[in-house]
């Protein structure tokens, strides 16, 4: 209970940010674009690569794994682009500005290279955690969860160094380790809390949409079924963009406060020092 109060304000708190700057949500909007975009280009490679067949563990070839392999840098480097514009330009408000769409994207495009090189790790990093998840073994199917959530907390910082820090990929990936464990040790709460209220949102909206539907089987219409999908479908999407929206303000928050001892005036202090539980 304590640790979904907590959730639920920084959640407020992020809100207050994206309240500022409502022109936030368009860099999420951008990422999904960008990265339906990749996949479509990518469709008929993937297939014709046989790129299923490694996907699944089974013989692939050389080509598909290589096609993957190239699909998910250009996939992470869409993602990367977006999410540090995003932090970017939610930095600049956090410390009192008052950020454009183009501040974000300047930001991000100033960083390209180290993006980019990020975005290589990344999807390298991808390709063993397939591999692993992939296998036979249940130990390195364990091994491959153990390592992806131990990757999720490392990197965490990455996204605000790279926007802010003139670093490379390796050394952003070391200091964001460094923050971590200087500060609050390596057990995220917050992040996840945060999740998890949108969990339950997303679940409360299934729930509804439960009887809905029956409710519209009854009238045989399939005008109407299909005008409930349509509007479920959207309400997912823009619960999904906010979430997203606000977890980038939050991770904006958290990289202010390890490198500055700072979170500004939208965000408690005691929030973001909260949102981590030092490991005994």
């Amino acid at each position: 209970m304590n640790m979904f109060q907590n959730s639920w304000a920084l959640i407020k708190a992020s809100a207050k940010v994206l309240q500022a700057d409502k022109e936030l949500i368009i860099f999420p909007i951008l990422s999904g674009f960008g990265v339906f975009l990749v996949t479509a280009t990518f469709a008929i490679p993937l297939l014709t690569g046989n790129v299923m067949e490694a996907f699944l563990g089974e013989t692939g070839s050389w080509l598909g794994m290589l096609v993957l392999f190239v699909y998910y840098i250009v996939q992470y480097s869409v993602i990367f682009l977006a999410n540090t514009a995003l932090v970017g330009a939610a930095l600049i408000r956090i410390r009192g500005g008052d950020p454009t769409v183009g501040d974000g994207i300047r930001i991000a495009f100033s960083k390209l290279i180290p993006i980019l090189g990020y975005a290589v790790i990344a999807a390298t990093v991808g390709m063993i955690m397939q591999v692993l998840s992939r296998s036979k073994s249940s130990i390195a199917r364990i091994a491959a969860n153990i390592f992806g959530f131990a990757w999720n907390v490392a990197t965490f910082l990455v996204v605000p160094i790279l926007a802010v820090e003139d670093v490379g990929p390796i050394e952003a990936i070391r200091r964001s380790v460094s923050y971590l464990r200087r500060t609050w040790g390596e057990q995220l709460v917050g992040n996840f809390g945060v999740g998890a209220v949108f969990g339950l949102i997303f679940f409360g909206l299934i729930l509804l949409a439960i009887p809905a539907f029956y409710l519209a089987s009854q009238t045989e219409s399939m005008a109407i079924l299909i005008g409930l999908v349509v509007v479920l479908v959207i309400l997912f999407a823009i619960i999904g963009l906010i979430q997203s929206t606000l977890t980038g303000i939050y991770t904006a928050a958290v990289y202010e406060y390890a490198n500055t001892g700072k979170v500004g005036s939208f965000f408690d202090e005691r929030l973001v020092t909260g949102a981590f539980r030092a490991q005994r």
